[in-house]
């Protein structure tokens, strides 16, 4: 049997594999359509220029997730310098066959949940989102976090623990 060693993947390979579900995850970050382009933008960006440096046995998706989770938190600490607050859940459609009291409710929970998840601090909302929304494995969350694999599963378990003591009742 010959040794037969994949070689990395091309560049745009990587980005039309992993775009979309980057986007979906800076999304899910910042709330906000438009920011979470600009930040995919910048994310591969920088990634274009950190490529060729980067051993052939990287893990690539890894990688694009730290880059993205730290544009992201640098944007969203931007954006509340600037007291920029906008809750694009709001601007959902409403869910057909709800009422408009049972849609103000969908909408008042909505806000909550916005408002707790964007208050946990940062590594613990990165990484509940990677868990949770992205179907990361937690060597992968703390790769992409540069924490060990117990730190992001602690990371996890505290996000989760907040948020079901918010909404216990």
């Amino acid at each position: 049997m010959t040794d037969q060693r994949l070689a990395p993947p091309t560049f745009d390979a990587l980005v039309e594999s992993h775009s979309a579900e980057i986007y979906r995850y800076l999304w899910r970050m910042l709330y906000d359509p438009e920011d979470a382009e600009d930040c995919l933008q910048e994310t591969f960006l920088r990634a274009l220029r950190a490529f060729p440096r980067l051993p052939a046995d990287s893990n690539y998706r890894a990688y694009l997730y730290k880059i993205a989770t730290n544009v992201a938190h640098t944007h969203a600490v931007r954006r509340n310098q600037h007291n920029h607050r906008h809750t694009p859940l709001l601007d959902l459609e409403p869910a057909p066959g709800l009422t408009p009291a049972e849609q103000a409710a969908e909408n008042e929970l909505l806000t909550a949940v916005f408002a707790a998840v964007n208050a946990l601090p940062h590594k613990q909302r990165a990484a509940f989102m990677m868990r949770q929304y992205q179907d990361m494995d937690y060597p992968e969350i703390a790769a992409a976090l540069d924490i060990r694999e117990d730190s992001a599963r602690a990371n996890v378990y505290q996000a989760l623990k907040k948020l079901r003591e918010q909404f216990a009742d």
